[in-house]
């Protein structure tokens, strides 16, 4: 697992330092502040590639570049590897355009699976990323690792081994639609993964397999489809976007599984002990009583299918419902919440491991330090309120102001059942300025 990542005149900051917690890891922040960029870090430290370094269709996932090239650029970084702790500072060489690497062999995180905000997916499997064999001779590396563009995920990846062209992974269409034509422990372990990763056991929120279908008499394609509580069946490339992120996400955790187990197999290893699973947006496409589940729905599939393993779960999250969800579940022991914010006055990023303090309500969460909006409320309404509470502090409030302020708060939309009325109402009262 990775314990540690330290980066210095690279990325949103001078620098960025993390300790990060054994089980579950937390990062917030407003846009542009450095959360999708952390990932990429801790990818990196974990498997030496930068995701558009093994696949240029990739459109995130670059290497990360030093601020100021006249600047040495380190990424520190220390893990748990198979047999041993790994620690290790890498810097970045400008002449090489390349963050200089450790020499021989690689260390090994076990299975890291990279959940990508756009779709897209990275997997380093220690069973095939690791290192090609001749004879009792290491020669080479095998396939620095596996990552996919949000199209490969669905209908192929096809790399490039001994100078051609190798279909790496079939795609969840036809890898889901042949488990269903066999009907065996595949089909159903995405089955359970699917419901695993639904909202509720309710049976009008379960994704659930239905039949193979054709879309088109063009497209020779078997489709697999998901049934509805609206329809009868609904072919998966037609579902929402929601619904085609959870399954993209229930395929890519059981296909990394199901190959890491066939290639230990085949190579009579034991199977990882390690599994790191890393989510930009966690929340993405899914609709609030999603946002609830989808954590806790990660943390179990995940266990469920490496009972064996240790899991490590790094996630970056705009959602106040993430937060929220994650308070029956948080334990100070083993998990880690990381807040990135602007520094107003100095202009720079600044990233904390802040304490994980239960807010019960979301609204609440809205106004804590993670997401630090100053009321729960519309644009609008915030405006409006903070007028009037100005207009309460001071000492001889004019009366046709109050109206003009009370004017802006009906014209900002605030519900009867705002408990500002209460205390604005009698502030009316008490200055004559009720109508």
């Amino acid at each position: 697992m990775l314990e540690y990542l330290r980066l210095k005149n690279v990325g949103p900051a001078p620098e960025m330092e993390m300790e990060l917690a054994p089980r579950l890891n937390l990062i917030t922040g407003d846009n542009g502040l450095g959360k999708s960029f952390l990932l990429d870090a801790a990818w990196w430290a974990l498997t030496r590639k930068w995701p558009n370094e093994v696949n240029r269709r990739m459109t995130s996932g670059y290497m990360a570049r030093p601020t100021d090239m006249r600047t040495p650029a380190e990424i520190e970084l220390r893990l748990t590897s198979k047999t041993k702790g790994v620690s290790y500072t890498s810097t970045y060489s400008p002449r090489d355009e390349a963050w200089i690497g450790k020499a021989g062999r690689p260390w090994n995180p076990g299975l890291v699976i990279y959940a990508h905000a756009d779709g897209s997916f990275s997997v380093w499997d220690p069973t095939r990323n690791y290192w090609k064999k001749k004879g009792n001779a290491d020669v080479q590396e095998r396939l620095p690792a596996f990552v996919f563009s949000p199209s490969e995920v669905w209908d192929r990846l096809t790399v490039t081994i001994d100078g051609r062209p190798t279909v790496a992974c079939n795609g969840l269409i036809t890898d889901w639609a042949g488990w269903i034509t066999e009907n065996g422990t595949r089909a159903r372990a995405m089955a359970l993964a699917l419901k695993q990763l639904s909202p509720s056991s309710d049976p009008r929120d379960e994704i659930r397999p239905g039949t193979l279908t054709r879309v088109s008499v063009n497209d020779s394609r078997d489709i697999p489809t998901i049934r509805t509580p609206y329809a009868a069946e609904v072919p998966i490339i037609y579902a929402s976007s929601g619904v085609r992120r959870i399954t993209a996400l229930a395929y890519m955790l059981l296909w990394s599984w199901l190959e890491h187990a066939l290639a230990a197999k085949l190579l009579g290893e034991e199977r990882t002990n390690q599994v790191i699973v890393l989510v930009d947006e966690i929340e993405a496409h899914l609709h609030p009583r999603w946002q609830r589940a989808i954590l806790r729905s990660v943390l179990g599939l995940a266990a469920e299918m490496h009972p064996r393993a240790t899991l490590q779960v790094i996630a970056a999250t705009h959602s106040p419902l993430i937060l929220a969800s994650a308070e029956p579940i948080f334990d100070s022991e083993t998990d880690a919440w990381f807040d990135l914010d602007l520094n107003r006055e100095s202009s720079r990023v600044e990233l904390r491991r802040r304490d994980f303090v239960r807010h019960g309500d979301v609204s609440h969460w809205l106004t804590s330090e993670a997401f630090d909006l100053k009321s729960a409320r519309s644009l609008e309404g915030e405006i409006a309120i903070e007028k009037a509470r100005a207009l309460l502090r001071e000492p001889a409030p004019s009366p046709e102001r109050a109206k003009d302020v009370d004017a802006e708060l009906r014209h900002a939309g605030l519900p009867d059942i705002d408990p500002f009325w209460v205390r604005w109402g009698k502030f009316l009262e008490d200055i004559g300025a009720t109508q």
